[in-house]
């Protein structure tokens, strides 16, 4: 095999990998297409606190390596986070921004893993939100400086209190 076929060769294979990579997105894209975030803040919305994120991914709930294209929040990207009084502002470089009303919230955690990222122990912060009625997603931040317990614990506070059922245990 001459040098040039083996150059070839792999120029061509790199192009292949690199189409199904595109062909992939795209089919991720057309099926998510119906998943939208919420965009706007409330008029009078008093914001609590200020924060730099980079914002990581969404992805189904509690299965953090399948990735989900939620409109905006497609790509990664650094932003700001703002807790209201009301909800949780996500304003991302780039896209427009995103509010989670505190009735759309379903839980606030740490986490560790999600897909492009893994951190030391609990250094993302999960939010766990409904796109829609029927279904709940986890969208994944990092804290761009300090620790985040004090901000989970504010985000924590704007989850609604699961309904009693009146079932007892």
């Amino acid at each position: 095999m001459t040098r040039e076929l083996a150059i070839a060769i792999m120029i061509a294979v790199a192009v292949l990998i690199l189409l199904a990579m595109l062909f992939a997105w795209r089919r991720r894209l057309r099926r998510d297409s119906g998943l939208t975030a919420p965009l706007g803040v409330p008029k009078h919305a008093e914001v609590a606190r200020r924060d730099e994120v980079l914002y990581v991914s969404t992805t189904r709930h509690d299965q953090p390596l399948e990735r989900l294209a939620v409109s905006p929040l497609i790509y990664r990207a650094r932003g700001e986070l703002a807790v209201t009084d009301r909800g949780v502002a996500l304003c991302l470089d780039g896209a427009p921004t995103v509010f989670l009303a505190s009735s759309r919230l379903v839980h606030v955690d740490r986490a560790t893993v999600t897909i492009d990222r893994v951190v030391e122990p609990g250094g993302l912060i999960r939010i766990a939100w409904n796109v829609d009625d029927d279904t709940v997603v986890d969208s994944y931040l990092r804290l761009a400086t300090g620790d985040p317990k004090n901000l989970i614990s504010e985000l924590q506070r704007l989850v609604p209190a699961a309904p009693d059922t009146g079932a007892t245990r």
